[in-house]
């Protein structure tokens, strides 16, 4: 037995040193990820300069407006969100909360000590949808109302000019 128990102990390998870690931007996509599909919240607000970035080109950035810190088991988060008028924002708050400590739990085994919410807007769904509307979006509808306006232009001189080639043609001189 004696033997049994040695050869037990030079199959186990020590554990390496070091430890796991996380960059603010990865727990600030998996809030992101998590929150995406709370009903009654419309969007994160980013503040000032990710919301003019988000006026101007379409941005699918999920950390913009969602700060973390970020301990070795623990993470705190602050929020500012746009809620959707009609809804409760506790019961929102609840959802988030849930969502984002089962998500943490989950993908990090880190645990959400700390969930700060601030409604910093209520719109309808409509009002929302509306100003998401992008620089970028507005020149690309522009672009392609000026293509299709150029291919009727083209397809009326072509129509024009087979007319006149018939005419040319049945004409008897």
């Amino acid at each position: 037995m004696v033997t049994e128990n040695k050869a037990t102990q030079d199959t186990q390998v020590a554990a390496p040193k070091g430890e796991l870690t996380f960059d603010d931007k990865v727990i600030q996509k998996v809030v992101g990820y998590a929150i995406e599909n709370t009903p009654g919240l419309l969007g994160v607000d980013g503040g000032f300069v990710a919301n003019i970035k988000n006026k101007i080109v379409n941005s699918d950035n999920a950390t913009d407006g969602i700060e973390v810190e970020v301990g070795k088991e623990q993470v705190a988060v602050d929020l500012n969100v746009i809620m959707e008028f009609g809804h409760n924002a506790h019961d929102i708050y609840q959802s988030i909360t849930q969502a984002v400590a089962k998500k943490l739990t989950e993908t990090t085994s880190l645990t959400l000590v700390e969930l700060n919410v601030e409604v910093v807007d209520i719109q309808t769904k409509a009002e929302y949808e509306s100003s998401r509307v992008t620089l970028q979006d507005r020149v690309t509808d522009a672009g392609n109302t000026l293509k299709e306006k150029a291919a009727d232009g083209y397809d009326s001189v072509k129509n024009t000019a087979s007319k006149m080639t018939e005419d040319d043609d049945t004409r008897v001189v």
